[in-house]
C-alpha cells in the first residue's frame, strides 16, 4: 500500500535536531529546538524533580490507569498555577481542567472540542506563530480554516499592536483566536499589560473565543507575573481555553505533561464541557500518562519542593537573560553592523534574530550552527563557552 506514497517532509524543527545529532563536529551548536540547556549544554533534570521522584518511588502503590481527565489533584494544582490560588475562576468552579500529553496534546484536545460544536469557526493565529499551531488546528476534525492576524513588525523588531488590534476587530463572533500568553514563540515579543487588557476587552465585545497557549510560564518575568494575560480574560467573564505545559518550566519534556483548561461563564456550563472533554480524550488516548503529572502535583503541593522549583526556574530564566546580553555584546564586539539591542528586550527562550535565510544557511554549512529558517534562535543553546564562536560566525556570515 505504500509503493506510490511519497515520504512526508521532516518537521522543520525536530528534523533540524536530527541533523544536529548526526553532526560529528565537536563545535556544533543547536539554536533550533525549544529545549532548555544549562551552561554545560545539557537539558538537566531539576533538583526538585529528582526529590519528588524519590518520594514517589517510596510511596507510589499502583500503576493503574488514571481517570480519563487525569488526577483531580493535578487539575487543582494546574488551576492554582495558571489562575492564582485566590482566583474567582477556581472558587466559582467555572473552569475544568483535563491532564493532556504535553502542551501539544492540550491544544489538540481543545481544537477537537471546538470543532465538535463549531466546525465552521475560523482559527486566527499570529503572524508569525509556532509552526505546529497550523498543523494542529488543520488536523482537528475535518480541519479548520486558518488565517493570520498581524503581530510582529520586522522593521522595529517589536510588536505591531495597531495591526494586531485592527485585524482582531475583524474576527467574527464564535471564531477562535490563538494567543501566546507569554514568551511568544517564535518572536520573543510580548504584549504589555495595558495591551492585554485591550485585547481581552475586544474579545468580550466581539464574542470571539481566546485560546491561550501557555507553554512558558515563569520564563518571562516570573510565575505570578506571567499569568497576567490569563487573568485579564478571566476577569472578562467570557469563554476561553488555556493549553498549558510543564515541559519547559519543570523540565519534564519527555514525560509529556500538559493540561487543557476550559473557562466558562458559570459552573453548570463547565460541567457540560468536562463531559465532552472526556469523550474526546477517550477516543484519542483514553487517559493520560501519570508520572509527570504526579511529579508536578507533588512539587506544587509541597512547600519545600515548591520553593526549590521557583529557585531553579529563576536560575533558568536568569541564564537566558544573561545569554541575551552576552549575544548582543558579542555581536557588537565582532563588528556586526546594526542595532541588536532588541534581543535584550524580548522575553523567554526565543528570539527573532533578524538573520536572513542566507545567514542561517551559511551558519549551518560553514560553522555547524543550527538555526530554524527565518532566523528564530533558542537563546538557551548559547553558553559562555560558545558565545564568541557563534558571534564570530554570525559576523562572517553577514559580511
Amino acid at each position: 500500500m505504500w509503493k506510490s506514497v511519497q515520504p512526508a517532509p521532516p518537521d522543520s524543527i525536530l528534523g533540524l535536531t536530527e541533523e544536529f545529532k548526526k553532526d560529528q563536529n565537536p563545535q556544533k551548536v543547536n539554536l533550533g529546538v525549544g529545549v532548555y540547556k544549562d551552561e554545560a549544554g545539557n537539558t538537566p533534570v531539576l533538583r526538585c524533580v529528582k526529590a519528588a521522584e524519590k518520594i514517589l518511588l517510596n510511596t507510589q502503590t499502583t500503576k493503574s490507569y488514571l481517570p480519563i481527565s487525569g488526577d483531580p489533584a493535578y487539575a487543582d494544582a494546574v488551576q492554582r498555577l495558571i489562575f492564582g490560588a485566590g482566583s474567582e475562576v477556581i472558587s466559582s468552579g467555572r473552569a475544568v481542567t483535563a491532564h493532556a500529553p504535553g502542551g501539544t496534546g492540550a491544544l489538540r484536545v481543545g481544537a477537537d472540542l471546538i470543532h465538535k460544536f463549531s466546525p465552521d469557526a475560523k482559527v486566527w493565529v499570529s503572524s508569525p506563530t509556532w509552526a505546529n499551531h497550523n498543523g494542529i488546528f488543520g488536523a482537528a476534525g475535518a480541519g479548520f480554516e486558518i488565517t493570520q492576524y498581524g503581530y510582529y513588525d520586522s522593521e522595529s523588531k517589536g510588536l505591531d499592536f495597531d495591526k494586531m488590534i485592527s485585524d482582531l476587530e475583524q474576527v467574527s463572533t464564535g471564531d477562535v483566536v490563538v494567543l501566546h500568553a507569554c514568551c511568544h514563540n517564535p518572536s520573543g515579543v510580548d504584549l504589555h499589560d495595558e495591551q492585554w487588557k485591550q485585547v481581552a476587552g475586544l474579545a468580550a465585545k466581539k464574542g470571539w473565543i481566546p485560546f491561550l497557549d501557555f507553554a512558558y510560564q515563569g520564563f518571562g518575568d516570573g510565575v505570578d507575573e506571567d499569568r497576567y494575560s490569563v487573568e485579564q480574560f478571566a476577569a472578562a467573564g467570557i469563554d476561553f481555553l488555556v493549553a498549558s505545559s510543564f515541559s519547559k518550566n519543570f523540565g519534564l519534556y519527555n514525560e509529556r505533561t500538559g493540561a487543557i483548561t476550559v473557562v466558562t461563564p458559570d459552573e453548570s456550563q463547565a460541567k457540560v464541557v468536562m463531559s465532552h472533554l472526556k469523550t474526546i480524550i477517550r477516543t484519542n488516548y483514553s487517559n493520560p500518562p501519570a508520572h509527570g503529572g504526579m511529579v508536578a502535583t507533588l512539587i506544587l503541593d509541597t512547600p519545600e519542593l515548591h520553593k526549590m522549583w521557583l529557585e531553579e526556574l529563576a536560575e533558568m530564566r536568569n541564564r537566558i537573560v544573561n545569554m541575551r546580553k552576552m549575544l548582543v555584546a558579542g555581536l557588537a564586539a565582532q563588528g556586526v553592523e546594526g542595532d541588536f539591542s532588541f534581543i535584550e528586550k524580548q522575553r523567554g527562550m526565543f528570539s527573532f534574530s533578524g538573520w536572513s535565510d542566507d545567514v542561517v544557511s551559511s551558519l549551518r554549512k560553514n560553522n555547524n550552527i543550527y538555526v530554524v529558517g527565518g532566523g528564530r534562535i533558542n537563546l538557551a543553546g548559547l553558553t559562555t563557552a560558545n558565545i564568541e564562536y557563534v558571534s564570530k560566525a554570525v559576523a562572517d556570515a553577514m559580511k
